[in-house]
């Protein structure tokens, strides 16, 4: 299935560039035992043979500028920057792709070498396109920080006065200025190696080489995913995404509009380090009073609705086990995966459109929330759906599509307006002249602001399937789950596919079949992972699992392409943490404990989860992405 819609994205023979990858970090690790003497500018270090200069030289703190390089990715050495001399060869070295395999002497800022990374960083200037004020990422531009770095302050080779390439601007999530590109191959790596994707290539040869898409196409016309993760990895400003800071800025500004702004969990773990503050800072409450002060009517709770979800989403579960393992109904699919990630959703539908009858039909608590704001909360304040503009503030560049779909508007109204990723609501504070590391703390306004811990760790990966074995296994048993302090640990972690099984030993007797049984579940982050799970599903090996997690991103939400860059697997990892601490404060742990989701059920949504109103507004299915290429071409008009 995955094979047969590869002729969307050309040359799918660099698949083993993952094993490459593979290799490298197992050695950089010491698997390898014998352990080689280097000399760095003079420093001796001992590392297993295999390892890289450029690692070396990380291990005695002596850093060497790289562009192409980065941790998430393969080895590509196609930038030169980290050019270094090692003794006793004619030509220097890219220190990122150097194998040591016996003692070597290296200098990493000769007169030769600095010469050559001048040389190369002019060259870079000279067809880079435009100025720095506008670009996106000024003063985050890795080219711009090398360019002052190496006290470059005149083109020595030129620099290009008229753009070459037309902006791509056809994608409702992302856009791409491919005159500001550098050709490190960073994006192509992303797309092939960490998502497997296979949007973007290097097309044409010498100096008319540039990244693209399949057949050159605009990215609204080929399978990309909207995940971002192109834009994280990007050193300059060649990719972002598609920006709605103005539209925003537009609606606080127009006294007719009741304006509202849901916030997502891990936003609040990450949006402290665009502050200089360190990873894994959680800022949730501060940021609440730079919301209120930068003129939103409401500041919202995104968890609120992850309770929601979990609700929706473990009562389907729950009725599609009792449907096939006590009534026998083998029309039931199983296991059930999550809907949550729209990058993922849009993953399945392009790769593996048969099988979207896995996929659990509750919608992902951003569109949750706008159904609800755009109905009860509306009704509950006597306010006309029409004037609410509901903001999301996500980590994830496909959020901005996910909203834009024609299925997502079960309110009589687009239920959510407009979505700003992480970077983009830290611009937005900055333009406002707020200092968020030093302001006061707000609360959340109600009834949409309190929610449980199961909705706060919603921003990891393992997540959604902790916050729904929680309720779902008490449901069964009656028993909150038998983890410490309701940690369910098997399924948290970076690993990119983990499983786990959580025994059911006494049922109450609605769910006495299951006892003695197990609930098996599986956790996947990042489409690479998600391939994996799904050639399992395909093959027929996971016909005994009950409930997958699949995120479309790397670590989950928190590693979002919308997400402040740098993002690292250190830093993914601090998020994570973050998030974990935050949530153990909390003073409800359960989704089903939330007062506000009891609320809900007994007022609104009165035939309970998965009853016939909460099917109008908060459950959808899925098409075959086929049928929607060239859907995004209406953003080009907007």
């Amino acid at each position: 299935m995955h094979d047969e819609k590869k002729p969307f994205a050309k040359d799918t023979s660099r698949a083993p560039i993952s094993q490459r990858a593979q290799n490298t970090k197992e050695s950089e690790k010491g698997s390898i035992s014998n352990m080689v003497k280097v000399i760095i500018n003079d420093v001796e270090v001992k590392v297993p043979m295999g390892t890289t200069i450029l690692k070396a030289a990380e291990k005695v703190n002596i850093k060497i500028p790289t562009l192409c390089h980065h941790d998430d990715l393969c080895l590509a050495g196609v930038c030169r920057i980290c050019v270094v001399e090692v003794e006793g060869e004619k030509t220097l070295k890219a220190a990122c792709s150097y194998p040591i395999i016996h003692s070597i002497k290296v200098k990493t800022y000769s007169q030769r070498v600095r010469r050559a990374r001048k040389n190369i960083i002019q060259l870079l200037l000279r067809d880079h396109y435009g100025e720095c004020y506008s670009c996106p990422k000024n003063n985050n531009c890795e080219l711009q920080n090398l360019a002052e770095e190496y006290g470059i302050t005149s083109y020595k080779f030129g620099h290009t006065d008229a753009p070459r390439y037309e902006q791509d601007l056809s994608s409702y999530a992302l856009e791409r200025d491919m005159d500001k590109c550098i050709l490190c191959r960073r994006c192509v790596r992303t797309c092939i190696d960490v998502q497997e994707v296979g949007v973007l290539e290097a097309i044409n040869r010498g100096k008319e080489t540039k990244i693209s898409t399949y057949l050159d196409k605009p990215l609204s016309d080929v399978i990309c995913i909207n995940c971002g993760q192109c834009i994280d990895r990007c050193p300059t400003g060649a990719l972002k995404e598609k920006n709605s800071i103005e539209e925003v800025w537009r609606a606080i500004d127009d006294d007719s509009k009741h304006v509202i702004i849901q916030t997502a969990p891990a936003p609040r773990a990450a949006i402290g380090e665009e502050f200089g503050l360190p990873a894994g800072t959680c800022v949730t409450k501060r940021l609440n009073t730079a919301i209120k002060r930068m003129g939103f009517d409401k500041v919202f709770d995104t968890n609120f609705t992850a309770d929601l979800t979990i609700m929706e989403e473990g009562t389907e579960l729950l009725g599609k086990i009792k449907k096939k393992l006590k009534e026998n109904d083998q029309s039931v699919s199983l296991p059930q995966l999550t809907s949550c990630s729209p990058g993922w959703i849009k993953y399945i539908e392009y790769f593996y459109p048969d099988k979207l009858n896995h996929v659990s039909t509750a919608k992902s608590p951003q569109q949750m929330f706008g159904a609800i704001a755009k109905t009860w909360y509306a009704k509950m304040n006597n306010i006309d759906p029409k004037d609410i503009i509901c903001v999301s503030l996500m980590p994830c560049t496909a959020k901005k599509f996910e909203c834009e779909r024609e299925e997502m508007r079960a309110s009589g109204y687009q239920d959510v307006d407009y979505v700003v990723t992480t970077r983009e609501l830290a611009k937005m504070i900055k333009q406002s002249g707020i200092d968020l590391p030093n302001l006061p703390n707000s609360e959340f306004d109600d009834p949409l602001g309190t929610s449980s811990g199961a909705g706060q760790i919603f921003g990891a990966s393992g997540g959604v399937m902790e916050a729904a074995i929680r309720t779902v296994y008490e449901i069964i048993t009656g028993h909150e789950v038998p983890f410490e302090k309701l940690r369910i640990t098997p399924v948290r972690g970076m690993k990119g596919v983990r499983d786990a099984e959580v025994p059911i030993k006494k049922a109450v007797d609605e769910w006495k079949f299951l006892e003695g049984k197990s609930l098996k579940v599986m956790v996947a982050h990042g489409t690479a992972n998600a391939k994996k799970v799904m050639d399992m599903l395909v093959e027929g090996k996971l016909e005994d699992y009950h409930f997958i997690e699949i995120m479309a991103c790397p670590g989950g939400c928190l590693g979002g392409g919308g997400q402040p860059v740098p993002t690292t697997p250190e830093i993914r990892e601090a998020r994570a943490q973050a998030i974990y601490k935050e949530e153990e404060g909390l003073k409800y742990r359960k989704s089903h404990d939330n007062p506000f989701i009891k609320k809900i059920y007994d007022e609104f949504l009165t035939e309970g989860p998965c009853g016939h109103k909460s099917h109008e507004l908060l459950h959808t299915t899925y098409t075959p992405r086929g049928k929607w290429i060239g859907e995004d071409k209406k953003a080009q008009n907007k």
